[in-house]
């Protein structure tokens, strides 16, 4: 999997459509601490990841909305800078700058939608033993228009849910924080564990930069069982508490998971004690 968690392609890659799902036997494989499913090499049918979801199924969209809370308080969104799409791929990554949150234009981006799509496509073409369900982050500026998208994946089954998040623009910094996860069996004082290694190209000098590779060792643990409440309605959530250390610091994240909707709410603390808060706000064809 290591391969493939620093993976993320451009929309337009993404072609397909919905299909009957049909689900296969498998068997759970623990790869480093992530529960995957392992089908025989028969099954060749690119839906087998999706078939069973009960979260994300394909063709549904959960629409985050989403502010940056800075350390006096103020909060922030953020917008692609006016040159953004004239600059070289690898220079687009990092055109972008904070809006405060009373000065908004209408470049700026508001929501994260993601979507689940059906099918490998196009990851199968690059890594044959792809593994996971494909999703993608939609960031919508005010004016109603996607500037930007990026496809990535979510590994679901009944052991367990991991799912990359967000990570363009000023998400990138999100590489450094716990990623969302939760794993059965969904009590109290259920502890995991798993780690990844980060290149330095996701440094950037608004949150930090280093040289060489970290690595960051995460910790999990359910914390609480309770109800909150969501723009869904009052939804009873586990409360997933996570820890990220490596040799430049530590993040954290407070996740709010629900069994049919997923992260409802993902609070991050980052590598420069911002916060960083997202909630659900919509479901949609799901």
């Amino acid at each position: 999997m290591k391969n493939l968690l620093l993976c993320v392609l451009p929309l337009f890659l993404l072609p397909g459509c919905k299909q009957k799902p049909i689900e296969y036997d498998y068997a759970l494989e623990n790869d480093n601490g992530i529960f995957v499913e392992k089908f025989d090499t028969l099954v060749q049918d690119e839906n087998r990841y999706t078939s069973n979801n009960i979260v994300f199924t394909p063709g549904s969209e959960f629409v985050y909305k989403y502010y940056l809370q800075a350390k006096n308080g103020d909060k922030y969104f953020f917008q692609s800078t006016k040159d953004a799409t004239q600059l070289p791929a690898r220079q687009r990554f990092n055109a972008w700058q904070l809006v405060h949150s009373d000065r908004l234009t209408d470049m700026s981006v508001e929501k994260v939608i993601l979507k689940v799509r059906p099918g490998l496509q196009p990851f199968i073409e690059h890594f044959p033993d792809y593994d996971q369900t494909i999703i993608e982050y939609h960031y919508m500026q005010r004016n109603g228009k996607s500037q930007y998208n990026e496809a990535t994946g979510v590994i679901e089954n009944e052991k367990n849910i991991w799912l990359h998040p967000p990570r363009s623009k000023m998400f990138r910094m999100l590489e450094l924080n716990p990623f969302p996860f939760v794993q059965a069996p969904y009590e109290v004082e259920n502890k995991w564990e798993w780690s990844l290694k980060i290149g330095d190209a996701w440094g950037d000098e608004r949150w930090k930069k280093w040289e060489g590779q970290i690595e960051n060792n995460y910790q999990y643990e359910i914390t609480n069982i309770k109800e909150i409440e969501t723009a869904l309605g009052t939804l009873e959530c586990i409360e997933i508490s996570a820890v990220a250390s490596s040799r430049i610091g530590q993040t954290k994240l407070v996740s709010y998971f629900h069994e049919e909707y997923g992260f409802v709410k993902l609070e991050y603390t980052n590598i420069d004690t911002t916060k960083l808060v997202l909630e659900l706000s919509e479901i949609k064809e799901k």
